[in-house]
């Protein structure tokens, strides 16, 4: 779980005081620059009306109401720190729920796959392949008894290229991050194991993100629309695909903290994507106790306080004392309480569901069952050492290949020949002699990078590094075991030898300082680890013919290489997980063709990007402030905007072989009739529990129980109860101001009708609704290679649509099955309404610009499809129904 990276924290135990507590109101929001605002929206909008959901929720109410009191708030937050598990109600039959890392695989345990990263899954742009993984990483999450996965990230967003986390989710583009984001979620929920869509918003860097007793964490300041078309954007895909809970980030966006940030929560989650699920905090998020409960939160993870030291917590008995007290009406507990467990009826998990067989802490197979408790943590057996693999690795590999993306390829330099004569260069080449796991949450750069680091990585069963792949395959092959360039080079090198050069670069969580990067890549920013540059620079001097190979969390800039005329052709493997050998031998060598294609771009030079997205926010004092100035132009959106050419463009990748694209056509599925999709219809009601305040004996602990030091309990003492329930039920002048709970501005408990952008899982459910549909043949024209083939779908706005647009947006992706040579295959890709929409800030809703023509005519949307949205080759209209070809694209 997320927990075991945050033992930092302790470091504060020296203050030996905190100041999150119950009963006090959110503390007071840093100074955020003019017009972004975190509006009040209260009261949390019940879940259980949306089709799918209800039988679950009728399951739901009826357990939640065999409940006392302590019963509802122990299951809505965790046991604490290092002590296992969400809270039960064991009496009624609701287990203890095992919420575990990380986003490639099941985390901190033994007989598991290590799965590419999910940058490495966005680079493949392959739908079936997504999927399969998500598949696999379900199926295990199931066999080790784990009730919720953890992921998928989509937020970041790879805002900043240097961002810690980035390579956690899918790429530079709400599209591809939320096609990408919502087959995960199927794949995983599929098996049975509730999916986690994250991080709840405007995570974008790992340095100053969390809250502390001395500093607030920064705020993002987002611009509505801005937050709408992106960073909101693969949410809303994600409930629309019917995710079971969600995960907020540390950081503020507009000032207000997102864990108790009523705006996100109740109105954008809740209300506008009509998310059913339950929501729970990041790991040492949670900052408040009724703040949070009134601003939407329902789980509190892992329930301690940002002090983890004593077993305090902000929920559980301190939860059910605001609630005896009437601080936060039953009504809100009840609705918390239903979400965690009609999240669980859902999947089916009160069927059969494998008990947790594993323990994130304990390696051996005894050992403590509840290390934070250390030393009267009783001992048991806490390992079974299930073996969840099955044949995983066979999509684990075909992901990590599919994933190399060839940049550069001069005069058909590759494939390789198996005759060659190979000098390898790099420490990259080869797995770490320590081991792929010796490094904890894999928070060192030694050897072949298959993942970043901190709480999304998974142990690796074994490592299939490169330069063993290599050997198998090549006779003449010598390694050069160092980042440095050898000054005595044996054997002396020969017009014939090709040096292929292994670099690098990483990043992870801020919890975890790598050789001087905090997380982001602050130190060694775009440049490769361990002077990578300079090795290939090297290189170049003294072989006619070199080869580079780059393991990597994001972007770098290649410029002080790219271009020597010995580098003949640059491959990116990504993050391969523990299948980066074989995976890219086969491209090396050419059993494949490589169909990789790029997740974001990379620029000749920093600056080619505004300096609100390649600035790392730093601030000693106060609290840091990240505002988006740069509003919708992140990534392509920006150079195209600025007419800057990248190095290599977003979508960017080559291949062995050549494809041809004819015989495209566009037709209307449903037709744009109004630019406003249809109303909403109006929100179902739904059965509510009682709302009266229970008695103080369903908060008592039971006689003569014995507590475990620092485990987290929701019980209350009784006089504690007694007291609490007095305040709550009396009418009279006792009841005084300064035993009243300081509402925040704007609180209500009238349930609110709903937004116009409502209606469904998502939005509006008319914003899902196919709108264009385009086929296009694809032909594998070369005479050598076999080959798979991407066709992106990017739209270009009405030129007078009135708003202000990013040139071309991608808005779907497509692959092909491996093509033979000479063979042909038809793809479909398809726009939805919400596709041909921008959000109007006035209206509050999604706007079809296109569709608001004089004379009853829409205007025109242009379609253009190609391979990167540097390379368009086909352009189809949405009025005339046209496509034509061998046109000048737009960028």
């Amino acid at each position: 779980m997320a927990v075991q990276f945050y033992l930092v924290w302790l470091t504060l135990a020296l203050s030996l005081f905190d100041l999150t507590c119950n009963a006090s109101p959110v503390r007071r929001r840093g100074a955020v620059p003019d017009g972004f605002y975190a509006a009040p929206y209260y009261p949390t909008p019940y879940g259980g009306w949306e089709d799918s959901w209800k039988a679950s929720y009728a399951k739901a109410q009826a357990l939640v109401g065999k409940m006392t009191l302590a019963e509802k708030t122990n299951i809505t937050g965790g046991s604490g720190m290092y002590m296992g598990n969400s809270g039960s109600a064991y009496r009624v039959g609701f287990p203890q729920l095992c919420l575990q890392d990380g986003a490639l695989g099941v985390s901190n345990t033994d007989h598991n796959t290590a799965f590419p990263a999910g940058i490495t899954t966005g680079a493949t742009f392959d739908k079936n392949l997504i999927y399969a993984r998500a598949v696999a990483i379900g199926k295990e999450f199931r066999g080790k008894g784990a009730n919720v996965f953890l992921g998928p990230s989509v937020g970041p967003l790879c805002r900043k290229p240097l961002g810690g986390r980035n390579w956690e989710g899918f790429g530079a583009d709400p599209v591809l991050q939320g096609i990408a984001g919502a087959l995960t979620i199927k794949g995983v929920q599929e098996q049975g194991v509730i999916a986690t869509i994250k991080h709840f918003i405007g995570n974008e860097q790992e340095m100053y993100r969390m809250y502390n007793p001395v500093q607030a964490g920064y705020s993002s300041n987002i611009d509505d629309r801005t937050l709408h078309e992106l960073y909101l954007w693969p949410f809303a895909d994600g409930v629309h695909a019917g995710v079971g809970s969600a995960m907020t980030s540390y950081n503020a966006v507009n000032g207000s903290v997102a864990s108790q940030n009523a705006y996100l929560i109740n109105n954008l989650l809740k209300d506008e994507l009509g998310f059913q699920g339950f929501v729970m905090s990041d790991w040492l998020s949670h900052l408040s106790g009724v703040a949070s409960a009134l601003a939407g939160l329902d789980m509190s993870m892992p329930g301690d306080t940002q002090i983890p030291l004593f077993g305090n917590s902000p929920w559980k008995y301190h939860l059910t004392e605001a609630v005896l007290n009437g601080s936060v009406p039953l009504d809100r507990l009840n609705d918390m309480a239903t979400r965690v467990v009609a999240a669980w009826y859902q999947f089916g998990q009160d069927k059969d569901f494998p008990a947790v067989n594993f323990h994130s802490y304990v390696s051996s197979e005894k050992g403590l069952l509840y290390p934070g408790a250390v030393p009267k943590s009783p001992s048991g057996k806490v390992n079974w050492f299930v073996d969840v693999q099955a044949d995983h690795s066979v999509v684990a590999r075909q992901v990590a290949q599919d994933a190399i993306t060839l940049l550069k390829n001069d005069d058909d330099f590759l494939p390789l020949s198996t005759k060659s004569s190979l000098r390898i260069f790099g420490s990259d080449a080869r797995v770490d002699p320590a081991g792929p796991n010796a490094c904890g949450s894999r928070a060192c750069n030694k050897g072949t990078l298959g993942m970043g680091w901190g709480s999304g990585v998974a142990n690796y069963p074994y490592f299939d590094d490169p330069i063993t792949a290599i050997n198998k395959r090549v006779e003449d092959v010598k390694l050069y075991d160092s980042d440095d360039f050898p000054s005595n080079l044996t054997p002396s090198p020969t017009d014939d030898d090709v040096a292929i050069v292994f670099i690098n670069s990483a990043a992870g969580e801020n919890s975890l300082i790598v050789e001087g990067n905090h997380g982001d890549r602050d130190n060694d920013r775009f440049s490769a680890w361990h002077n990578g540059d300079k090795l290939v620079q090297k290189a170049a001097e003294t072989y006619k013919n070199v080869v580079v190979v780059v393991h990597t969390v994001g972007p770098l800039i290649l410029e002080p290489w790219i271009d020597l005329p010995p580098v003949k052709a640059v491959l990116f493997a990504h993050l391969p997980g523990q299948e980066a050998g074989e995976s890219l031998a086969n491209v090396l060598f050419g059993d494949v063709s490589p169909s990789g294609h790029l997740p974001y771009s990379i620029t000749k030079k920093e600056n080619d990007l505004p300096d609100s997205v390649t600035k790392l926010v730093k601030e000693i004092l106060g609290q840091p402030q990240d505002t988006y100035s740069e509003g919708l132009y992140i990534d392509y959106r920006w150079l195209n905007k600025q007419g800057i050419k990248p190095r290599f463009a977003f979508g960017h990748g080559l291949s062995y072989t050549t494809f041809k694209y004819t015989n495209a056509h566009i037709k209307i599925v449903n037709a744009l009739s109004s630019a406003l999709p249809p109303a909403r219809q109006p929100k179902p009601s739904v059965a509510i529990l009682p709302t009266e305040i229970p008695p103080a004996s369903e908060a008592c602990e039971p006689a003569g129980f014995s507590k475990v030091w620092r485990y987290i309990y929701s019980w209350l003492s009784k006089s504690d109860a007694e007291k609490a329930y007095a305040i709550g039920t009396s009418s009279s002048s006792s009841n005084s101001s300064s035993q009243t709970y300081p509402y925040p501005e704007g609180y209500s408990t009238v349930q609110k009708a709903g937004v116009p952008a409502g209606g469904g899982q998502g939005g509006n459910p008319a914003l899902f609704d196919t709108i264009l549909e385009l086929d296009v043949t694809v032909q594998n024209t070369g005479t050598k290679h076999k080959g798979k083939a991407s066709v992106q779908a990017y739209v270009q706005f009405p030129s007078d649509s009135g708003y202000d647009t990013p040139i071309i947006q991608l808005r779907d992706f497509a692959k092909t099955k491996e093509l033979g040579t000479g063979e042909s295959e038809t793809v479909t890709l398809r726009l939805r309404r919400k596709d041909l929409s921008v959000w109007d800030t006035q209206k509050q809703n999604w706007v079809a610009p296109g569709a608001s023509g004089v004379n009853g005519k829409s205007q025109r949307y242009i379609v253009w499809l190609g391979e990167g949205s540097d390379k368009l080759f086909t352009r189809c209209f949405s009025d005339t129904l046209v496509c034509e070809k061998g046109v000048e694209p737009p960028v």
